[in-house]
């Protein structure tokens, strides 16, 4: 079976742009909005598998340099990554309520109501309800949003090897998924 044509027997996985926004106001509803917020928004933005958000130390943010360092699982290549905006201040809105509640100490930069680091399980069922309640017509799962990182990337036009880096591939066979798809390739083939 060819790429395209596991892609097609797979179904959709990713989030494009639009279906992304609409995700993430989906995530400030909640009971718990600031952390979904930040959770989604962090996870997307920087490519993170499941197993990687569960881990994610607060240690490894550095709020003076706008900067992440994101260890990669799976034997990926870790690197230093740029915090946006929007995603400094949606961590820092996040971890002011977390610290009202006494749970400052705790080295997890995401963590569940009972104060412990979130479960690969919590995570999915976590998305996927926010996927339910943006009212998307699919089943959002988390690796969607690593995907949706990687889509986001092509269709910006970044190079696969910007991208590889990126996400922490080490084999480029994994990002050719990627640009494959990504429609900016195509712009001016006609002009």
């Amino acid at each position: 079976m060819n790429q395209l044509a596991a892609l097609d027997h797979r179904g959709k996985d990713f989030l494009t742009e639009a279906e992304f926004e609409q995700f993430l106001n989906a995530a400030k509803q909640g009971r718990y909005g600031a952390r979904d917020f930040a959770l989604c928004l962090f996870m997307q933005r920087h490519g993170l598998r499941v197993s990687e958000l569960c881990a994610f130390q607060r240690s490894s943010l550095s709020f003076a340099d706008a900067q992440v360092f994101v260890h990669r699982l799976k034997n990926g290549l870790a690197t230093q990554q740029p915090l946006t905006g929007e995603e400094l201040r949606a961590i820092k809105r996040y971890l002011r309520d977390r610290d009202k509640s006494g749970s400052n100490q705790l080295p997890w930069l995401f963590i569940t109501e009972r104060g412990t680091n979130f479960t690969r399980q919590g995570v999915s069922y976590l998305v996927q309800t926010i996927g339910e309640r943006a009212k998307l017509p699919f089943k959002v799962t988390p690796h969607m949003l690593r995907h949706s990182c990687g889509f986001h990337l092509a269709n910006r036009g970044c190079d696969s090897r910007l991208i590889q880096d990126y996400l922490g591939h080490r084999d480029p066979r994994h990002t050719a998924h990627y640009t494959r798809t990504a429609a900016i390739r195509f712009n001016n083939l006609w002009s």
